[in-house]
């Protein structure tokens, strides 16, 4: 027996995983309206899975992907294995461009012309009491 999407939504709401991977999209988001950035969708959902942004840069199509992570108050800037864009690897990248690709197809999704495609990767830092510590914002990641 499957779950239903509403036991599914429940859980998540639940695990503290999913809860700082949703802080972290947001302050992605804030960041990315700061900086002059269209937000079209968050948490975009294609038959592969889901785009956790995907934006309009005044030329580009952005596609986003958000890493977050939770380091203690007493410690300074995140270890070099501590920082969020530290794991994206080639999987991660190769999901990514097949996500963007199936979004890209799908015929009932609104889209807006753009001159190029860009992949870019967001990490976002937090302390242990949620508040932001650091926001990097790689542009043209893969």
């Amino acid at each position: 027996m499957t779950p239903s999407v509403s036991t599914n939504r429940q859980t998540h709401a639940r695990d503290p995983r999913h809860a700082l991977g949703r802080r972290g999209e947001e302050l992605a988001e804030e960041h990315l309206r700061r900086s002059g950035y269209s937000v079209l969708e968050r948490n975009a959902r294609t038959r592969y899975g889901e785009i956790d942004l995907v934006v309009r840069d005044r030329h580009a199509l952005v596609f986003v992907e958000v890493k977050t992570r939770r380091i203690g108050r007493s410690q300074g800037a995140p270890r070099e294995d501590q920082a969020p864009l530290a794991g994206l690897g080639m999987r991660q990248r190769a999901r990514l461009r097949r996500l963007a690709a199936a979004w890209l197809a799908d015929r009932q999704r609104s889209r807006p012309f753009a001159e190029t495609v860009r992949f870019d990767a967001i990490g976002v830092v937090l302390d242990v009491g949620g508040r932001l510590r650091e926001v990097e914002h790689l542009e043209n990641a893969w």
